[in-house]
């Protein structure tokens, strides 16, 4: 019962957070970071349903999410002039898409496991990148293809024109896809997932096909992707060819592992670190080279990410404060004075 009543609280307050958060965070550039930790977020959950659910490492998983915005920007370029209620299902339309393409490449993807299916989900979003290219009646070569998210005349003062209305849907979608994602871990197929990670001869002696299991898991995985894409198309309003390259894909796993695997809201702790990271580049050219180092530092020193740091810290909240005061005053001080020498490295290559 007390473990009910936590979790209850603990989404109430999630739900708080993210009502609260545009009037802590007023000024445009913030609610612009806020949209896009909200869509992140739920691209790294969607992720950590194959990394951390059903232990499958895969490279390709910005293209489930790129098509899917493709698919938001013409479906939002159709409904033109329509009501601007429409925008809400346009996440729902961008999720579709997201499963049609999960059932088509996943049912390859999921053939084989581990580095095998690495490598096949590399070589399917190489070419994904590559064919979008090539038909630019569709994907818009280069340049992408635009849309406008306001649709039509107001209803009810609501028209999506300005940013803190975006950001409600982002928000909106995010509790929902992040409450379904967390119900999905409590179902038998969870858990069949978390016994296919662990060991699949075992999961098959008592019956159950590792293969479907991977290939269920991919589907509803290429689905929420599909509806944080489309968020993130409604927000930019544009999808381009960057969207399904490598590059994101990267991006997506770097944020998941960072934010750790292992805890359900690692992932959304690792999302928000890396969009806050993104944000450096306006101040400094070696914000690549941060994200680097923390990615390295969690690999060495806190397997379990950002989550599982701030886990342990709580466990060891009854340990005397002091030594641990002065331990973390020193690892402050050490990382503060490697960040001013990179940035005068830095300055003094560019010639300022």
């Amino acid at each position: 019962m007390d473990t009910r009543l936590t979790r209850k609280w603990a989404w109430m307050a999630f739900a708080l957070v993210l009502l609260a958060a545009p009037w802590v965070f007023r000024q445009s550039a913030a609610l612009s970071l806020l949209s896009q930790c909200g869509s992140m977020m739920i691209l790294t959950l969607s992720y950590n349903m194959l990394l951390g659910q059903a232990g499958m490492l895969s490279f390709g998983h910005a293209m489930y999410s790129g098509l899917a915005a493709f698919a938001a920007v013409h479906v939002m370029n159709r409904w033109a002039g329509g009501s601007p209620a429409a925008l809400v299902l346009v996440p729902l339309v961008g999720g579709c898409a997201g499963l049609l393409c999960g059932a088509v490449f996943g049912f390859v993807t999921t053939r084989k496991a581990g580095t095998a299916l690495s490598m096949i989900s590399l070589a399917l979003a190489e070419l994904a990148a590559a064919g979008a290219l090539m038909l630019p009646g569709w994907f818009g070569g280069e340049s992408g293809i635009s849309a406008d998210r306001v649709l039509g005349a107001p209803l009810l003062g609501i028209d999506f024109a300005s940013q803190l209305q975006v950001y409600y849907l982002i928000a909106f979608w995010l509790f929902v896809s992040a409450a379904a994602m967390y119900g999905l871990t409590r179902t038998p197929l969870g858990r069949i997932a978390n016994a296919v990670r662990d060991n699949p001869e075992r999961a098959a002696f008592i019956g159950h096909d590792p293969r479907r299991v991977r290939y269920l898991m991919f589907m509803l995985s290429a689905f929420f992707a599909g509806i944080g894409g489309a968020l993130a198309a409604i927000n930019f309003e544009i999808a381009s060819a960057e969207n399904l390259g490598l590059l994101r894909s990267a991006q997506i796993l770097l944020f998941t592992f960072i934010g750790g695997i292992g805890y359900f809201f690692g992932p959304m702790l690792g999302a928000l670190a890396g969009v806050l990271f993104s944000a450096l580049s306006t101040y400094t050219r070696g914000w690549q080279l941060y994200l680097g180092l923390l990615f390295v530092i969690v690999v060495l020193f806190a397997p379990g990410g950002i989550a599982g740091a701030l886990v342990k810290a709580l466990a060891m909240r009854r340990r005397p404060a002091l030594p641990s005061l002065l331990r973390s005053a020193g690892w402050l001080l050490l990382a503060g004075c490697s960040v001013v020498l990179i940035e005068m490295l830095y300055r003094r290559a560019g010639g300022v």
